[in-house]
């Protein structure tokens, strides 16, 4: 299952960092999906950070940075993916 966490907000081409506002939890380890016209990939979140400082996790609200595998594009949807039901219900 996959929802909706946020949408990019800016990519970082050089660095290879998507910046985003989360609609959800997000923890280092967990698996999120990157959507858009010409971009759909999927990879597990190895390192999250706020102000440019390192945190395991992220609320609702948090602007965060996430380094990634592929290119994205500003507008592109940021899916959390989950096989638990009951994980879904929390996000």
């Amino acid at each position: 299952m996959e929802k909706e966490i946020g949408k990019v907000d800016d990519y970082y081409s050089k660095i290879g960092v998507i910046t985003l506002e989360l609609k959800g939890v997000l923890s280092v380890g967990d698996k999120i999906r990157v959507k858009g016209h010409s971009t759909d990939f999927i990879q597990v979140v190895d390192s999250i950070q706020i102000e440019h400082k390192p945190v395991s996790s992220a609320k609702a609200g948090d602007m965060i940075g996430i380094k990634v595998n592929e290119r994205a594009k500003k507008g592109d949807m940021v899916l959390k993916v989950t096989n638990d039901e009951k994980e879904m219900s929390k996000m």
